[in-house]
């Protein structure tokens, strides 16, 4: 049959409709942020709130009933050892009262016992870590023992030179505290006041009675303590806290400062404790003591800080962000850009990190996958990175 020209426009007309209307119904490719895979440094970190903490801070309390008079210190002042810090005027004992306060007295008595015989015991051991650290120091001069065991020795004898002088302190503050409660057995200075000694030199952190009142024995008054020698305390669940190994680094930030401050774990408290979070969950957290490795003069006693512990580092591993991984029927999956197609690959990760996963298999460097994909993304999609031409 014999096609006339006027067929042979009308079918070239609609073949060019046709094709107009296949690209305008097309869907357009859904637009995308995409990210490609890279080699590089990988640090998995644990991150939790803390706040900081004088190390050896000391709370002056009333040794006896009385009225305290009106504390003329104020908080930040530097006070010195054996200055005295708050005075009360303890009332006339009846009978009662002095079998009690004998009573404080032998307890405080056997107390101070109890830290001398603690100090005995630690000035023993600091001998004989002072004498195996003489030994190792000459055997790894001689190259006989491993630097690693050689700094194992040496840490463990000024571990035990810091425990000395704790103990020494301990045996001083009993001292004081027996000091106060013979005072309050005699009668005789009934009605007389008793000045408080400072138990060491330091700063005013906290100061519990300002004014003058009457007060009960063992009410706080001064709490004291050296505000250059900050620790930091932070509080993480009881299931991270495994993780986490003295000696690890750790980064501090969000402490007020512009810059980051860097320390070490020294301990992982052995028993945990019950917090309630934010929505009301009861949650066991465990605090992890950290030593900073500078003093920084602006911190001071509990500043609320945010703190990074270093888990694992490692050089030249191959990672994806961790915003492009979801998962699947049977793992993790990403969307890998192939062309202009979006297209769902299997994926193996191993260690994780804030924002950035180990990747074990399934992609290779150079490599472009999606982050944060919509849930609008299938497989096989057209899609467009943002900011392409």
């Amino acid at each position: 049959m014999k096609i006339s020209k006027t067929q042979r426009i009308g079918a070239i007309a609609f073949l060019v409709v046709a094709a107009i209307l296949i690209v305008v119904m097309r869907p357009s490719p859904l637009q995308v942020d995409s990210e490609s895979v890279f080699r590089g440094e990988l640090i998995v970190t644990l991150d939790g709130e803390g706040s900081t903490r004088v190390r050896d801070s000391y709370t002056v309390a009333s040794p006896v009933n009385g009225r305290v008079e009106r504390i003329r210190l104020e908080e930040g002042e530097v006070v010195r050892k054996n200055s005295v810090v708050a005075r009360v005027t303890s009332p006339p004992l009846n009978a009662r009262e002095f079998e009690e306060a004998q009573a404080r007295a032998r307890s405080a008595e056997a107390l101070l016992e109890a830290v001398r015989a603690g100090e005995r015991q630690v000035g023993i051991d600091l001998r004989q870590a002072e004498r195996k650290f003489k030994r190792y120091s000459n055997l790894f001069r001689n190259g006989a023992v491993s630097s690693e065991t050689y700094e194992d020795v040496r840490t463990a004898w000024q571990v035990l030179q810091k425990q000395y002088q704790a103990a020494r302190l301990n045996v001083e503050s009993a001292r004081y505290d027996l000091d106060a409660a013979r005072s309050a057995i005699n009668q005789s200075e009934s009605g007389t006041s008793i000045d408080i000694s400072a138990p060491d030199s330091g700063r005013v952190l906290r100061i519990f009675e300002k004014s003058e009142r009457v007060v009960p024995a063992g009410t706080p008054l001064v709490e004291i303590g050296d505000s250059r020698n900050i620790e930091v305390v932070i509080d993480v669940l009881s299931a991270d806290a495994v993780k986490v190994e003295p000696g690890m680094q750790v980064q501090v930030e969000e402490w007020g400062g512009g810059t980051v401050l860097f320390g070490k774990v020294r301990t992982v408290e052995p028993a945990a404790f019950t917090k309630i979070s934010a929505l009301g969950i009861e949650e066991k957290r465990v605090n992890i003591i950290v030593d900073l490795e500078d003093e920084e003069v602006k911190l001071g006693d509990n500043f609320r800080v945010q703190a990074k512990i270093v888990l694992w580092k490692g050089e030249d591993i191959l990672q994806v962000p961790v915003s492009s991984i979801f998962r699947g029927d049977e793992g993790w999956n990403v969307f890998m850009i192939n062309g202009s197609r979006a297209e769902i690959v299997p994926i193996t990760i191993g260690r994780r990190g804030a924002y950035y996963a180990e990747v074990l298999d399934g992609l290779e460097e150079g490599e472009e996958v999606v982050i944060h994909p919509t849930n609008d993304l299938d497989d096989g999609m057209r899609v467009k990175v943002r900011g392409d031409g």
